[in-house]
């Protein structure tokens, strides 16, 4: 009896549902094409700032007095200051300062609201409705640059107080966002469920409730670095910041602003890229949001 050859089709290729919803979301952000702008930009400036020391062409802080106030050529590409110190030299080291600022400040801002923000909303109660709920809100109803002022004033001028002093700023939206999302998830089945087993709080906390609030807080803190970055610029321009001869694109524009007239490249090209590179954060910040949103399709 002849045997009859067993033949295997090929079967279809199965595509992993994580690596599937991965490119959906992945597809939905190159789709916004202001975003791509936004993170092309965003990571050029990043790299910038990584790379400072080797595209730099001149030393940001030394002073040619025989090269004041030069216009920008081939040599200076932005020009001079009114101590001669090249222009393009102290924006590439300002971007370094700016995004060091960005992101050191809403790094404070999340050590200490996202605990804040998780203990509030799973335990309700006294402490949360009266005390931490309070004072945030007090908080939230002073203007975050007047706030950023005044703790700057109080722990003294300089880089480290103002980037502690626009976290602590940053902290309640933090505290605020991270409640309201716990809140959401504490009455969901799988919350229940693991009070059930007898999952401790702290476990459900940590590895359940958690990371069910991970893309709001990378959206919000995306957006919070494009704000730091203004308040630290706010905060250099008004001797606060950054300390001379240090570069900043706020103290760049102070120094700028009696030379509009004569010399208008030395607040121009710091208060562009204070523009460029807010608006591209927001941007790429948006679409981040618009690419986790499950709601978009």
């Amino acid at each position: 009896m002849a045997q009859v050859e067993e033949t295997h089709l090929p079967k279809e290729k199965i595509e992993n549902p994580r690596v599937r919803m991965w490119k959906m979301m992945f597809g939905r952000l190159f789709q916004n094409k202001l975003a791509v702008f936004g993170g092309v930009v965003t990571f050029g400036l990043i790299f910038t700032a990584i790379f400072a020391a080797w595209l730099a062409p001149h030393d940001p802080t030394e002073q040619n007095y025989s090269a004041v106030l030069q216009g920008p050529s081939l040599e200076y590409w932005f020009g001079t200051d009114n101590l001669g110190r090249d222009l393009f030299s102290r924006v590439i080291y300002g971007a370094q300062v700016s995004l060091q600022a960005g992101l050191i400040s809403v790094g404070i801002a999340l050590a200490i609201g996202v605990p804040i923000g998780l203990i509030s909303g799973y335990y309700r109660g006294f402490l949360d409705e009266y005390i931490i709920m309070r004072l945030t809100d007090a908080m939230l109803s002073i203007p975050a640059l007047v706030l950023a002022l005044a703790l700057a004033a109080v722990l003294g001028a300089g880089l480290t107080n103002a980037m502690i002093a626009i976290g602590l700023v940053l902290t309640p939206n933090f505290i605020r966002l991270i409640r309201g999302e716990v809140l959401a998830h504490r009455e969901k089945e799988y919350v229940e469920a693991g009070k059930a087993s007898g999952i401790s709080d702290f476990k459900l906390i940590i590895k359940h409730i958690l990371p069910n609030t991970m893309a709001p807080i990378m959206v919000q803190a995306t957006l919070a670095i494009a704000a730091a970055i203004i308040v630290e610029a706010s905060l250099s321009y008004l001797g606060l910041g950054t300390q001379p001869p240090d570069p900043s694109w706020g103290s760049m524009l102070a120094n700028g602003q009696g030379y509009l007239d004569s010399a208008p490249w030395i607040a121009l090209f710091p208060g562009f890229f204070i523009f460029l590179t807010v608006i591209s954060i927001n941007l790429f910040g948006d679409g981040i949001r618009d690419m986790l949103d499950p709601k978009m399709k």
